[in-house]
């Protein structure tokens, strides 16, 4: 629609660097953080480990929308940047795992941060929410 393009027009101008779709960032920031989360101890593992199974909800939801084998899409995504293939994306109209930057599929990067950042946002306040009602 036209306010989804205005929208677009928007976070280029706020910060006008283009990142790759297809689930490429949040499969990359999961690997990350799961990488990270070896080299704690604890419950600082366990939490890293969390958010970054959180992260793969994305691509998950884009195959499932897709009408792609979720599990087995993911499976693949995950496997090609742990080869170190960063942009690596589910491009759903050929349905499978490809470099997503070769297929022109791109989005701003303010996109992708707002919605980390929100979400991220959104757990700590439950969990504040969790802390205040455990110490009543």
């Amino acid at each position: 629609s036209l306010h989804d393009a205005l929208c677009v027009l928007r976070c280029l101008v706020k910060k006008r660097f283009l990142t790759p779709g297809g689930g490429a960032p949040e499969m990359r920031l999961s690997y990350e953080l799961s990488k990270w989360a070896d080299s704690l101890l604890g419950m600082h593992s366990y939490c890293v480990r969390a958010f970054a199974e959180a992260m793969e909800v994305v691509p998950y939801t884009l195959a499932e929308n897709a009408g792609l084998d979720a599990i087995h899409v993911v499976t693949e995504l995950r496997n090609k940047h742990a080869e170190g293939e960063k942009a690596a994306g589910i491009n759903v109209r050929k349905g499978k795992v490809t470099n997503i930057l070769e297929e022109n599929v791109l989005v701003p990067l303010l996109v992708h941060t707002s919605a980390v950042s929100l979400a991220t946002e959104c757990v700590r306040l439950i969990l504040k929410i969790d802390d205040i009602v455990i110490t009543r």
